[in-house]
């Protein structure tokens, strides 16, 4: 019986330090697009990296749909990475480049983000 009892203490201790690892996403930018590594991430801490795959220089913006507040990374380079490290609350999110008429042109994209 205490075995057992100590097998759940450990399980859920395992469980509970998994689910607070950041979710991390990838996002490949060229012209004029984003390829993403997943549309969907687990709430709390994220990383998400910028790797410009083209030739000219791309920023992110990330915002959660509804809200005011933007999170972002400045302008990254042809060949560069960059990478942002940002709490996210459950909802979805618009991911884009804002650099001059980049999101028009494709550079946008939308993730979910769940408990």
């Amino acid at each position: 019986m205490k075995a057992a009892l100590v097998a759940g203490i450990i399980a859920a201790s395992l469980a509970h330090s998994a689910n607070s690892d950041p979710s991390r996403v990838q996002v490949v930018a060229r012209e004029y697009s984003f390829a993403l590594s997943r549309f969907q991430l687990h709430s709390g801490t994220a990383l998400i990296q910028l790797a410009n795959f083209g030739q000219d220089p791309h920023d992110l913006r990330v915002q959660r749909i509804g809200a005011h507040h933007i999170a972002g990374l400045g302008v990254v380079a042809p060949g560069e990475r960059a990478t942002l490290t940002v709490k996210l609350a459950p909802g979805r999110y618009s991911f884009w480049c804002s650099i001059a008429n980049h999101r028009q042109l494709g550079m946008q994209a939308t993730v979910v983000v769940t408990r």
